[in-house]
């Protein structure tokens, strides 16, 4: 179809002088340069261009509909107006340019031609590498075929430009985090310091910063329901985009480690995109003195915390690897970007190094002794944990964000470590009064004891470490609820099997149970530590002895108590196994377990992860 434009005023005046004022007849849109048409060859950048300026439509559209509705949302009509003006004047010719390219490309689907469509691989050949390189590093996804399926994201909408919540309000989640939470896990962030920094390196980083800090606001905790819709959706469609960087990997680590439906699934999907961008590959860098080596091997140790924090106590294999990066951890501490956060991040990667061998040498056979030959292996365990306390446990000052934690961390985990280690003495030892240890286990299930035990006195004890508790991340939770649980098995089930005070355990379990039930008053009702509470004190209320004082039974069970009774009574009844893998899927007949889905019985939506 001949379509004929009006020439500009300045072009007529011009063809006018010249006595012509005629405009010459185009009937297509001439793309080539003056050389390729000379030579009457279709040059590549066509289409490049064609490609660009697609996205640039894409880009334009996206800036005016997240200015409409900011004008909406802070009342400026004239903002609107201006908006709408730069829309009917620059939008329509690059919208109809665009959408008419999609049309033709429609066009061409549906009539079966695809001889057009770009290769999504190729071969290459690095011409800077040698015959010793990656084996599939020669077949790579093209870049040009790869640059249509980025369009949809490239404007980089988030939960805040499409109006699920405010400017300020991302402002203050921001801030719950980034000031707090986030040094809980020694940095995920990294240099992003600010909401807009946040904002343009990832919608799925935003999202989860948003989640997770509703979660633990006391003013904006009503978000959190828009919040995690959004993270799930986001998440859901990064699974299967081929542009996933470091920026997505951090808001998968940050959910993983705060919300506990996902947490399984979330890392898994963190490792396989530090797989893909090669991640682990970082460290030769770094130890090179490459700033963004430095960073690369830092996410990748976080990535490397997290998986094992759901995978060993799991009974799940960890899906990270070990190898040079993990053998070199320490090493990252001498070079210059190194700071304190990097140290505490990379006693965390020693300790569940040595965890991850516990694992590789006893695996998941709960219901089978292990063998006696394997006992000075353990025992070896158990030195090495103690070394790794004594190297770390006075190498961290107050921290002004998180208070002493630094520190006390260091406690809590090795007795986390502690016990989860020598919870492997109980393995196939039957709970009757048959039964006896041999003296080398009975000391390693002592062991277990003190460390269980270790745990609920800084609970019951220490008021700074409970104000932590609304903040520390999801491995805290379940190491609590595990030691609570190991020590009522021991005391209700085995108290004749080896040499314990069942009375003092049963008054600390008490205390604890009362501390977490005050703690958790002001937390967010899906918070985990909210369930946990509620469960672990229907629990107790379960194995209390007859005639106990006052100060034993301070904690009052609920009225949905008499509801579960039976369950109660049907999982303490079974309590043979001693390993954390074992308990929660027993415990689910308790309901102790945690969903963000809500059903209208009040009851939780869905399977344990």
């Amino acid at each position: 179809m001949d379509v004929s434009l009006p020439s500009p005023p300045a072009v007529s005046a011009l063809r006018e002088s010249f006595g012509d004022r005629k405009p010459p007849d185009i009937t297509r849109k001439i793309t080539a340069c003056v050389a390729c048409r000379k030579q009457k060859v279709v040059p590549l950048v066509s289409q490049e261009d064609v490609t660009w300026r697609g996205a640039v439509s894409l880009k334009i559209k996206n800036l005016e509909e997240s200015i409409a509705k900011i004008a909406k949302k802070i009342d400026m009509p004239e903002l609107q107006a201006q908006s709408e003006e730069l829309a009917d004047s620059i939008s329509p010719p690059v919208v109809e340019m665009a959408n008419a390219e999609a049309l033709d490309s429609t066009s061409k689907s549906q009539t079966g031609d695809n001889r057009d469509l770009p290769q999504t691989w190729e071969v290459v050949m690095d011409p800077h590498g040698g015959p010793g390189s990656i084996p599939a590093s020669c077949v790579s996804e093209s870049v040009r075929a790869g640059l249509p399926s980025s369009l949809p994201t490239s404007g980089h909408s988030d939960l805040i430009s499409t109006g699920l919540i405010t400017l300020r309000q991302a402002s203050a989640l921001f801030d719950t985090y980034h000031l707090r939470l986030d040094h809980f896990l020694y940095r995920i962030l990294g240099d992003h310091i600010s909401l807009n920094s946040v904002r343009i390196a990832s919608p799925l980083l935003t999202a989860a910063v948003c989640t997770v800090g509703s979660l633990h606001s006391p003013s904006l905790g009503y978000l959190f329901e828009t919040c995690y819709a959004e993270y799930k959706g986001l998440v859901a469609t990064q699974t299967f985009s081929r542009t996933a960087n470091e920026d997505d990997i951090r808001g998968l680590c940050i959910g993983a480690f705060w919300l506990h439906e996902l947490s399984w699934a979330l890392i898994g999907n963190a490792v396989r995109v530090a797989s893909d961008i090669n991640l682990h590959s970082g460290i030769y860098k770094a130890l090179k003195g490459d700033r963004e080596g430095y960073s690369q091997a830092r996410l990748y140790y976080l990535v490397y915390v997290c998986d094992h924090h759901f995978s060993v106590a799991y009974g799940r294999p960890p899906m990270s690897r070990e190898g040079f990066i993990i053998d070199s951890a320490s090493r990252l501490l001498d070079t210059e970007h190194a700071t304190e956060d990097d140290a505490r991040l990379i006693s965390q990667v020693k300790e569940w190094s040595l965890l991850a061998q516990v694992y590789d040498t006893f695996g998941v056979d709960v219901d089978t002794a292990i063998p006696p030959q394997t006992i000075p292996q353990l025992r070896r365990y158990s030195i090495a944990l103690d070394t790794w306390f004594a190297d770390w446990h006075q190498s961290f000052q107050e921290n002004r964000r998180v208070g002493n934690y630094p520190a006390k961390g260091v406690g809590f985990h090795f007795h986390f470590a502690k016990l989860y280690l020598c919870s492997h003495a109980f393995r196939g030892v039957p709970a009757a009064e048959s039964a006896c240890f041999t003296p080398e286990l009975e000391e390693i299930a002592n062991t277990g004891v003190l460390s269980a035990m270790s745990i609920l006195r800084v609970i019951v004890s220490d008021d700074e470490f409970r104000s932590f508790m609304n903040g520390l991340p999801l491995y805290f939770d379940t190491m609590l609820a595990f030691a609570v649980v190991f020590l009522l098995k021991v005391a209700t089930k085995y108290a004749t099997v080896i040499r314990i005070d069942t009375t003092k355990i049963l008054s600390l379990v008490t205390q604890t149970v009362s501390a977490l039930c005050e703690v958790t008053q002001t937390m967010h009702r899906q918070h985990l530590l909210v369930v946990i509470a509620e469960g672990l004190g229907r629990l107790l209320a379960r194995c209390q002895v007859p005639g106990q004082t006052t100060q034993q039974t301070a904690y009052q069970p609920s009225p949905l108590l008499d509801t579960h009774a039976q369950l109660d009574l049907a999982w303490m009844g079974n309590m043979a196994s001693f390993d954390f893998q074992t308990n929660f899927p027993d415990v689910d007949d308790w309901w102790l377990h945690y969903s963000t889905s809500i059903g209208s019985s009040g009851r939780p939506l869905g399977p344990p992860v």
